[in-house]
C-alpha cells in the first residue's frame, strides 16, 4: 500500500501495515481480534473463519476490484462492508492490454539478443500485422473493457464486445464506439480477444478448447481478469497448433505459476506476474481511494455511535 495512504490513515487510527501478515496467519487472526478494518489485495482470504478472528471488523478494503478472495455472503451476514477501488487501476489495465496487443501482432520485439549477436532475421520478422483495420473483442463490457475499447479506437481498430449484463441501449456503446455482439461472434471476428470478466461459476473455463477452435486462424488471446476464466492447457494446445497468434497472460489458475504448467513452453506468449494494474500512478490511485473509502467507513460508525450514546 502506499506510504501517502497509510499515513492518511495513522491520521485517525492505529495502524498496522505489515504486507508478510498474509503469510503469518496466526499473526493475523491475533491482530483481527481487536481490529476495526482489514485492507488486502489479492492473496489474502477473507473467508468465514478469518472474519470470524475479527468480531469488530466494520470494513474490508480491497486494494483493486477482484473480490474472488473475499467471501461475499460472509460478510454481508456480518455486516461487513466490501470496499474495493472500483476504477482505479482500470488505465493500467488498459495500457497493458493495447500494449501486448501491439507487441503480439507485430512479433518483430523480441528480437534484441540475435541482433545484437550480429543475426539479421528481417525476412522472418517481415510479417508482422498492424493494429489500424484490425479487430478487437472485448469479453465482459464494464468499465476496463470500455477503456480499452475506446485506446483501440484511437488505434484505428474495429471495436466489438460481448456482455449480456449491458443492455443493447446502454450509452457506453456509442460512447466507446463498440459493436454489440454475440460470445460467438465476438469468437469468430477477433483478432485480438480481451478477456474483462470476474471470475464466478458461469465464467469459469470460458475460454477452452471449444472456443478456441472458433477463432479467427491468429488471433491474439489477452487475459488480464482472472486465470480460472481460461482453460491454460487448451490455450497452449492452440498457440501450439497456430490457432491463437498469440496471448499475454497476467493471471493464472495457480498463483505463482506452477513450473511444470502446460503454459510453460508454449510458443508466442507473454506471461506477467499479475502486475497489469500496478504501475506507480495507479497504486497510487488504489491505496488513495481504499483509504478514503475506509477512513469515510469507520469515522461514519464513530459518528453513529456518539448519536446513539446521546
Amino acid at each position: 500500500m502506499d506510504a501517502a495512504a497509510i499515513a492518511s490513515l495513522r491520521e485517525h487510527f492505529d495502524v498496522e501495515a505489515d504486507a508478510t501478515l498474509v503469510d503469518r496467519p496466526d499473526a493475523l487472526s491475533a491482530l483481527l481480534a481487536h481490529a476495526d478494518a482489514l485492507i488486502v489485495r489479492n492473496r489474502t482470504q477473507v473467508s468465514a473463519a478469518l472474519l470470524d478472528a475479527a468480531p469488530r471488523l466494520v470494513a474490508v478494503g480491497r486494494l483493486g476490484v477482484g473480490l474472488d478472495n473475499i467471501d461475499l455472503e460472509a460478510c454481508a451476514q456480518r455486516d461487513v462492508r466490501v470496499l474495493p477501488a472500483t476504477g482505479a487501476n482500470a488505465r493500467a489495465v488498459a495500457e497493458y492490454v493495447i500494449a501486448t496487443a501491439l507487441m503480439l501482432l507485430r512479433g518483430a520485439y523480441r528480437s534484441s539478443e540475435a541482433v545484437a549477436a550480429g543475426q539479421w532475421p528481417r525476412t522472418a520478422l517481415s510479417n508482422g500485422r498492424e493494429a489500424a483495420g484490425s479487430t478487437l473483442a472485448v469479453i465482459g463490457f464494464g468499465g476496463i473493457g470500455q477503456l480499452v475499447a475506446r485506446l483501440a479506437g484511437a488505434l484505428g481498430m474495429r471495436v466489438c464486445a460481448f456482455d449480456p449484463q449491458v443492455s443493447a441501449d446502454a450509452d457506453c456503446w456509442q460512447q466507446c464506439g463498440a459493436r454489440r455482439v454475440s460470445f460467438d461472434e465476438a469468437l469468430r471476428t477477433a483478432d485480438v480477444l480481451s478477456v474483462h470478466v470476474p471470475l464466478v461459476e458461469s465464467t469459469r473455463n470460458l475460454l477452452g478448447a471449444a472456443q478456441f477452435a472458433a477463432l479467427k486462424p491468429g488471433a491474439i488471446v489477452i487475459n488480464t481478469a482472472r486465470g480460472g476464466v481460461i482453460d491454460e492447457a487448451a490455450l497452449a494446445d492452440a498457440l501450439r497448433a497456430g490457432q491463437a497468434g498469440g496471448a499475454a497472460l497476467d493471471v493464472f489458475a495457480d498463483e505463482p505459476l506452477r513450473a511444470d504448467s502446460p503454459l510453460a513452453h508454449a510458443p508466442n506468449l507473454i506471461l506477467t506476474p499479475h502486475i497489469a494494474g500496478l504501475t506507480v500512478q495507479s497504486n497510487e490511485r488504489v491505496s488513495t481511494l481504499v483509504a478514503q473509502r475506509v477512513t469515510e467507513t469507520l469515522l461514519s460508525v464513530v459518528r453513529n455511535n456518539i448519536r446513539s450514546a446521546v
